[in-house]
């Protein structure tokens, strides 16, 4: 597929944010580019914590939920958490779990089944609580789509809390949108209307963390104990892929600060069993090693095992049920492979190829894998995608989309042909008949507006540099802009005509190529690619210098280290 690399060109006084901030001018320019302009903000960025964080009371119906909360706590009615089976839904769990403890409640948790019960709060759910005694349900990570079943909670007399961050379901008729609220006796989310919360992104479990912060300070509970919060919190912001700014930035890049030396005893025995103990743990740790294994008991277990995880009271307990969790991805990691295979042979072999927006079907897959395979399909042809499988009752699916090609909205365009569905932008869950699958392709293609211009993936680079300006002091300010992920891109830098002197590959499945470049002055760096690299030797081979994006590292080796730089793309 071909590539479109684009220079970035935003106009900044980059020598004067340089200077104002202790930073080296093309670091001041990737800020530039990160749409940071403020000096407030820069700083907040280069040096933010957690004291920069808003009051949780600015959420709208903040002061009405602690209100309610703190009287069913001194009642001693009992309550019910009802969260979700991902990694944002079982951190908000544990978080509300955890706190609400701390504050005396009786309080229990049902993290529905992916199939038994499907996602969110059903009115099956609320006719089990009311038949447990529970008086009052407090959800995290769904709800806010809830109306009809929070309607029949209310009508069984129960006191229902929302805490949510998905979007607002909304009627849209000539052109007017209707927003649609459950009937809940408290909602907090930050995308509804009238919220003064100035972080409109956060994730489920930092709503829910926000709520436990309002009830501590009205306990006059230390503000110290919130810190264990702050690693769970920063875990489901990265892996509920939210974007990486202001707030949610800080609050990862905190929970990451603390997450080695965790007091946890389910986290420290997950990065032990990952071979991550005394290692620096990144944002990608969390998104690739760490959170695929919270979620995969949800996939193909119950997500209960995850939640027990993060409540064991023993290290003996932790690393027993960090095992499970870690065989239990091992099996995810391979009923994944032959799904993509199945779906990139059934795009390649149809008139699919020819869509704009992919709709797969794969009624034997497991429906907890749609999800991941959608995000494959989606990396390969670069754009929207729909993977739909097979459920115990129906058709389910869920869809990952490209940053130009609102998912939830254009979903709503075709509400019509679904049963159920809810998302954001960027991700959707759906389920439908199976008489409409081929109908629900055809209208959301149909709907599609975007160009071939759009379905181009762009390489984005934000300065052109010269392996000959790299320093090891320019490399280590680099970690001033961690972490990164989705909304706070890894810087990328590029380089023409680069001489290969020498390579090989190595790895046991022949996936790294290591190269010795030099560009055209006599600066010499070692190169190393990670993946499918055949092609880039053959093409190296072939011309005997390549043209690089990259990122640039600092290689430790025998206590020496040495500059070196990953290579991204190349032509």
């Amino acid at each position: 597929m071909k590539e479109k690399w684009v220079v970035t060109t935003k106009k900044a006084d980059f020598q004067k944010t340089a200077k104002d901030f202790g930073v080296d001018p093309v670091i001041a320019r990737v800020i530039r580019n990160r749409d940071i302009t403020e000096p407030e903000d820069i700083r907040q960025y280069l040096y933010g914590t957690i004291k920069d964080i808003p009051s949780p009371w600015l959420m709208k119906d903040m002061e009405k939920a602690a209100g309610i909360c703190e009287a069913k706590i001194k009642e001693r009615k009992p309550i019910r958490i009802i969260g979700d089976y991902d990694i944002d839904g079982v951190m908000s769990t544990y978080i509300l779990l955890k706190g609400l403890r701390r504050l005396g409640a009786d309080v229990d948790t049902y993290i529905p089944d992916r199939v038994a019960d499907g996602y969110g709060i059903h009115e099956h759910l609320i006719r089990q609580a009311k038949t447990d005694g529970k008086d009052t349900i407090i959800t995290c990570d769904n709800g806010i789509a809830a109306v009809n079943e929070i309607a029949q909670a209310k009508k069984e007399g129960m006191t229902v809390i929302v805490t949510d961050h998905h979007e607002i379901p909304f009627r849209e008729e000539n052109g007017i949108r209707e927003y649609i609220l459950p009937p809940a006796d408290a909602v907090l989310n930050p995308r509804q209307k009238g919220c003064s919360y100035p972080n409109k992104n956060l994730c489920g479990a930092a709503v829910a963390w926000k709520f436990i912060s309002a009830l501590y300070e009205r306990a006059g509970i230390p503000q110290t104990e919130l810190e264990e919060f702050y690693e769970l919190a920063g875990f489901a912001t990265v892996g509920d892929i939210m974007d990486l700014k202001g707030e949610n930035r800080i609050l990862v890049k905190e929970g990451l600060k603390r997450l080695p030396n965790t007091k946890n005893y389910g986290l420290k025995a997950l990065i032990r069993v990952n071979g991550l103990e005394h290692m620096k743990i990144t944002a990608y740790h969390i998104g690739f090693v760490l959170g695929p294994c919270i979620n995969a008991t949800g996939r193909l277990d119950t997500a209960v095992r995850a939640l027990q995880l993060l409540d064991s009271g023993s290290q003996d307990e932790a690393e027993r049920l960090a095992g499970d969790l870690k065989a239990l991805n091992e099996s995810r990691k391979a009923m994944t492979e032959i799904g993509c295979s199945r779906a990139e042979e059934i795009v390649e072999s149809t008139e699919l190829k020819n869509d704009k927006v992919l709709v797969v079907f794969l009624p034997d897959c497991h429906e907890s894998l749609a999800g991941i395979i959608a995000g494959r399909l989606r990396e390969k042809y670069h754009r929207p995608v729909f993977v739909l499988t097979q459920g115990e009752h129906g058709i389910k699916g869920s869809g990952r989309s490209v940053e130009v090609y609102s998912m939830f909205e254009e979903m709503t365009k075709c509400r019509e042909l679904l049963e159920q569905f809810g998302g954001h932008p960027m991700a959707a869950g759906l389920s439908l008949r199976e008489e409409n699958v081929d109908r629900f392709r055809r209208r959301i293609n149909e709907l599609c507006t975007l160009t071939d211009q759009d379905l181009i993936p762009k390489v984005v680079i934000d300065v052109p540099v010269p392996v000959s300006y790299l320093t090891m002091e320019f490399v280590r300010q680099l970690s001033l802009l961690e972490p990164f992920g989705k909304g706070n891109t890894k810087p990328l830098f590029a380089q023409k005509d680069l001489a290969v002197l020498n390579m090989r590959m190595i790895g046991k499945n022949q996936n790294v190529l290591k190269m010795r470049l030099r560009d055209k002055i006599g600066t010499m760096i070692d190169g190393i690619c990670f993946g499918n690299v055949g092609e880039l030797y053959s093409l190296a081979k072939e011309k005997g210098s390549i043209s690089v994006t990259y990122y640039p590292e600092i290689n430790c080796y025998l206590g020496r280290e040495s500059l070196q730089i990953i290579i991204q793309n190349y032509f």
